[in-house]
Order: structure tokens, then sequence, then C-alpha cells
């Protein structure tokens, strides 16, 4: 299989950056994206809506439906895939790109914050999937992709915001459990970016326009999603991606992704996670 043509994605953070640019890529091969997200109304300062998201999905040969809710909430994801059955028939693949962010030390984090990551990244994770799980358990091919980094327990990373990584890894904590628990039944991977990507997050937290010229954009995220999502489940199932790793196994042009084509590669900005 190469396409994701007539398949259903569950995509939660879906009404911008990368959570939108991989709706987008199936929105292509004629896939249904199922949005899912609080971002119902514009906001002051970061660009789109689930409504905008889900326009520009149409018109790139998809079918979509627009799911308002937070993910912190059980009715609100529950009532979302109930929607998905009655309107699209199952569920194919869950997308968990929801993810909440704090750059903070321990002492200069607050419960409020640290809640919110936990709640959004861990425990969302877990109960989009397991809301999710009995109807993909019935499609043909069924995945569930985290992003979220590889376990990587070189101390620096705790260290630097404890809380943040705490948070991030239970979505990949997410993906070992999964995996394990649905083989040969249902593929469970995680995505991360080698590099920092053009996001909203990139340019308000990493240091604005200079961080986002030394990016890549979304785009070689949703390709590789895209590489990722058709592979046989029962066959690919328990692996950390990382972007240009995927892609350049498929024998991908990595230069077409970057903000400022002019950069090296040992120019562009690394991702979190990775020590390399």
């Amino acid at each position: 299989m190469s396409t994701l043509s007539g398949k259903t994605l569950f995509i939660t953070g879906a009404s911008r950056g990368i959570g939108k640019a991989i709706g987008l890529r199936a929105a292509r091969d004629g896939a249904n994206i199922v949005l899912f997200s609080k971002t119902a109304e514009p906001h002051p300062k970061l660009p789109g809506t689930l409504y905008t998201a889900a326009e520009e999905m149409q018109e790139a040969g998809g079918k979509t439906l627009v799911c308002v809710g937070d993910i912190r909430h059980e009715e609100d994801v529950a009532d979302a895939v109930q929607q998905a059955e009655e309107t699209f028939g199952g569920l194919d693949i869950l997308v968990n790109n929801a993810s909440a962010i704090s750059l903070t030390s321990t002492e200069s984090t607050s419960m409020k914050s640290y809640d919110l990551m936990h709640q959004v990244n861990a425990r969302g994770t877990f109960l989009a999937s397991r809301l999710c799980l009995p109807l993909l358990r019935q499609a043909e091919n069924p995945h569930i992709l985290m992003l979220s980094p590889p376990l990587n327990l070189n101390p620096a990373w705790f260290g630097r915001h404890l809380a943040y990584t705490m948070a991030k890894y239970g979505m990949s904590m997410c993906v070992l459990g999964l995996a394990d628990e649905y083989r040969n039944r249902v593929g469970v991977n995680a995505l991360w970016p080698r590099t920092a990507i053009n996001t909203s997050a990139v340019r308000n937290l990493l240091g604005g326009e200079q961080s986002v010229q030394a990016s890549r954009q979304p785009s070689i995220m949703a390709d590789a999603a895209h590489a990722i999502l058709v592979q046989p489940a029962n066959q690919c199932s328990g692996n950390f991606f990382i972007d240009d790793e995927v892609l350049a196994a498929e024998g991908v042009d990595l230069d077409r992704y970057k903000v400022d084509p002019s950069l090296s590669d040992d120019q562009l900005l690394p991702d979190f996670f990775l020590d390399s």
C-alpha cells in the first residue's frame, strides 16, 4: 500500500503546525481527516483554526470532520471518536500530535504548567489511544503514531527542562507499551524531527525568526508520517523514527524541506532529545 486514499485519520492538535501538515498530506491521497483541537476561534498570535485547516484539507482532496474539544477532557475525546465512527464508519489511524511545552527549570515551573504538560502530552496520548483502539482494531491496517522522541536517558535532557521531558517521554512510553500490548494487531510508532520545525512554537519559544530560518518545514514530518502510515501495521511497530532517516531511506532529497536552502545541514538547529 502506498496511499491513504479512503483511510480515516484522527489527528489531535490538527489546526496548525505538524498536525495540520500531516492532515494535508493525507488529504492529497483522498483520506478522511478528523480534526480534533480546541482552536475554534482565531488566536491573536497564532495562525489558523480547525475550520481554516479543514478548508485547506478539503481543497487538497480530502474529506474532513471538525471536532472542537479539549484533549484533557475524556468526554470531549469520546464524543469526537463517536462522531468519527458515525461520519466515516470507523478509524484507521490515530495521530497523537497534541502537545504542551514549557522549557522551564524546576523552580520556575508552576504546578499549573506542570499539570498542563502532563495532562496534554502523557495523559492525552493515553486517553486518545484508549478511546480509539476499539475502532482501530477493526481496521484493515491500523496505526497509532505519536509525535514524540526516542527515550534518551542522557541526564542533560532532564536537567534542562525536567517537567517537559517527563511529560514528553510519557508519550514515548505509550509507544513502548502499546506496541507490545497490540503486537501484530495495531502498528504503534513514534516520529520525531532531527531539526527544529517551522512552527509557532519554534518562532515563539526558540529565538524567533533566526530559529525559523535554521529549521525545516512541517512537510518533512508530514511526508515521513505518510511513509510510516502506509506500511503494513503488523510489520512496522515499536519504532522511534527520525524524520530525515525515514525519508533518506525512501531516496528523498532533504534539501527541499529547508526554510533557508542556502544553509548547510550542520547549520540547521537540532531538535531536543537527540544527542547527535
